[in-house]
């Protein structure tokens, strides 16, 4: 190639390699999950693959940015590989061109080392391809566990991660790459006292947490309404409570009644649906739910998921303190807690969503930007403060 070497891809690559080696290590022996060691690529492979994709999302074909997604896997039947007769070399030149046909979500380019005296007649003149050459030799639709898929978001914007088991519907993030910033995601997130469940969910490095329907509900929700991109707030309150009320103000004008109880239900009949029939019908109501998030105030939602109300205004409860203090974390490497008025880390969004939670503790509010940023509130006792986690690595 003839463009420089982006070193941030030498950079990360260790990091993440060490990171699929100890997830793998840490599965039971019988794990059905358990992935064969040769599915692993080595710091060198993430290198190539993360250097590849970053110098084809900073091209254009055709005035398109390429948007891509490749999956270190081989083109085994249980993937259900569409092949190439002749894979094509591992190159900006080759992603840009195929990202036309791979644009669209859930389609990813296949790459596997090239074994031993291949020859590439893609291309002409033909030439050999080197023993352990990485080569894209189709697409697929299917990711099995632990396969490492880069990704590209935008421009010089990529996202490393790969899916943890066959029982999960969501990537786990493990680093995002913007330019020369590196995003490596902090697994130990979960274990700070008072982290909310949801982000635990999001990091997802809990198995007993991925099975969790109703809290994989919460993610899926969290990015439908990320992907809306006209920002907006759900706020979660405990069921059968009635003091959330008290820090809304009335009236209310776009009230649920009845109480709209289509995703609980659904929920509640998880075993009695073929699975297609009721993941596809939970994508439909989740995005339906989300978008009541972008009408301009706040959708009211039980931790049951029932709907109260969307497009409420959120005030100050009678009697009760403004906040003055958040403290607010992002679940990345090196990251640090900081002390600030909620002001400062966004608009009236933010502010109100802090207000609620400070006024209603058992409370969780979910924000979303207009910008791409995602933040969960939470009332956090050992800090004695509202928990501001800000979590858009997780959810690209």
């Amino acid at each position: 190639m003839n463009q420089p070497a982006y070193a941030v891809a030498r950079t990360v690559a260790s990091a993440v390699a060490e990171h699929l080696q100890l997830h793998r290590a840490a599965l039971p022996p019988a794990d059905p999950a358990q992935p064969p060691l040769e599915l692993l690529p080595s710091a060198r492979q993430i290198e190539l693959l993360v250097d590849a994709a970053f110098w084809a999302s900073v091209r254009r074909e055709e005035g398109y940015i390429p948007k891509i997604s490749l999956a270190f896997l081989r083109p085994v039947p249980e993937v259900c590989p569409l092949q190439f007769q002749h894979p094509m070399p591992l190159d900006p030149g080759t992603l840009t061109h195929l990202a036309a046909a791979v644009e669209r979500p859930g389609i990813h380019l296949g790459v596997w080392p090239a074994s031993e005296g291949s020859a590439n007649t893609a291309t002409a003149p033909a030439r050999r391809v080197a023993d352990g050459e990485l080569m894209v030799w189709g697409t697929t639709h299917l990711i099995p566990p632990f396969c490492f898929v880069v990704e590209v978001i935008a421009p010089g914007l990529l996202v490393l991660k790969h899916r943890p088991r066959h029982e999960s519907r969501k990537f786990v993030n493990v680093a995002v790459l913007e330019g020369d910033l590196i995003k490596i995601v902090d697994e130990r997130a979960s274990l700070i006292e008072d982290c909310p469940a949801l982000l635990t969910s999001m990091l997802g490095f809990d198995t007993s947490v991925l099975h969790d329907d109703a809290l994989n509900v919460q993610v899926q929700l969290a990015l439908s309404m990320r992907r809306h991109g006209r920002g907006g707030i759900l706020l979660v309150v405990p069921a059968g409570a009635h003091t959330w009320r008290e820090s809304i103000v009335r009236p209310v004008r776009y009230a649920v009644e009845p109480v709209f109880c289509e995703l609980s239900r659904l929920l509640n009949r998880r075993s009695q649906m073929p699975d297609h029939e009721w993941v596809d019908a939970m994508n439909r109501e989740i995005d339906a739910l989300a978008g009541l998030t972008a009408v301009d105030g706040a959708t009211v939602m039980t931790n049951t998921y029932d709907v109260h109300a969307f497009g409420a205004k959120i005030g100050r409860r009678d009697g009760g303190a403004p906040v003055e203090e958040i403290v607010v974390t992002e679940p990345v490497m090196g990251a640090t807690a900081i002390r600030m008025h909620p002001g400062q880390l966004g608009g009236t969004r933010h502010l109100s969503a802090a207000q609620f939670v400070h006024d209603q503790r058992d409370a969780v509010a979910l924000v979303a930007s207009q910008d791409g940023r995602f933040t969960i509130f939470a009332w956090s006792p050992c800090d004695g403060a509202v928990h501001a986690h800000r979590v858009e690595t997780l959810l690209l």
